[in-house]
């Protein structure tokens, strides 16, 4: 197999909410829960945090926060911000968008990658996000993106219908269609606060399944990103998910970097898996 890279984005490669805590949408794997960890800004004190992280030897952040009234994480106000920040800094930017649109491209050019969250099932996308939005939007999105020449990367999160895994193999099959070189395949976590707080997280077996799937279709890189079950749960996942030959791995636990490096060659990168 190949060389394992191991991602540990937490240490030099933040993740930014430009929205604060707010969100116009309350998900009901979400419920706006994981906004609260991300650090916090405003447009005036984006860039002088950006050039404070290079200082301190960060390489790069998410750039994310929760959607607006428009379905868009507002990124697009941030423009000039984006701009200067790849001006005066070397810092890269992932960013973490919701409905964008042509409008769009003038900024998201300034970006190294775009991480679009990507559901293959209508009904997923009612009953989870609560939205009036089809697949058809999402792939519109894809459309506008390569077609631009932007690098982008696709999110798939197994078991998003309250812990059910099924339309996952549709959505991957969709995506095989598009020039893209990393697909990033996150599980759900049942979160306390959130609709989906007392369902069962995904079957470990039943989610391998899915990404071995997708290591059988797709010629890019496979990721395993960092939103999945911890404790026991991951430990037997990403083994398996190493075993299946996936190429990124994102906060995987100490004893399975330990074990890898006697299955695979590995490389840890301080930096979002999707970079």
């Amino acid at each position: 197999m190949k060389k394992l890279k191991i991602y540990i984005p937490g240490v030099r490669f933040p993740s930014i909410s430009l929205t604060g805590s707010y969100c116009f949408l309350n998900c009901a794997h979400c419920g706006r829960h994981y906004l609260e960890g991300m650090l916090k800004v405003t447009r005036s004190s984006l860039l002088e945090k950006c050039k404070e992280m290079e200082k301190k030897g960060y390489t790069g952040c998410l750039l994310s926060g929760g959607m607006d009234s428009r379905l868009k994480v507002p990124l697009d106000k941030f423009a000039d911000e984006i701009k200067a920040i790849k001006r005066e800094t070397n810092l890269k930017l992932n960013a973490h968008v919701g409905f964008i649109d042509e409008s769009d491209l003038e900024w998201v050019k300034y970006v190294d990658v775009v991480s679009l969250d990507f559901v293959g099932d209508d009904g997923v996308i009612r009953r989870v996000y609560k939205i009036d939005r089809k697949v058809e939007d999402y792939l519109r999105i894809l459309d506008i993106l390569t077609k631009a020449g932007v690098r982008v990367a696709p999110h798939i999160t197994i078991g998003l219908d309250f812990g059910k895994i099924w339309w996952e193999y549709r959505a991957i099959d969709l995506l095989l269609q598009y020039p893209i070189d990393v697909l990033v395949l996150d599980v759900l976590i049942p979160t306390k606060g959130t609709e989906m707080e007392e369902i069962e997280a995904p079957g470990v077996e039943e989610s391998l399944k899915v990404v071995r799937y997708a290591r059988g279709k797709f010629d890019g890189e496979l990721s395993v990103g960092c939103m999945r079950p911890r404790g026991r749960w991951r430990l037997e996942f990403d083994r398996g998910a190493i075993l299946s030959g996936i190429d990124r791995l994102t906060n995987p636990p100490r004893k399975i970097i330990e074990w890898a490096k006697t299955v695979r060659d590995v490389e840890i990168l301080y930096e979002c898996c999707v970079m």
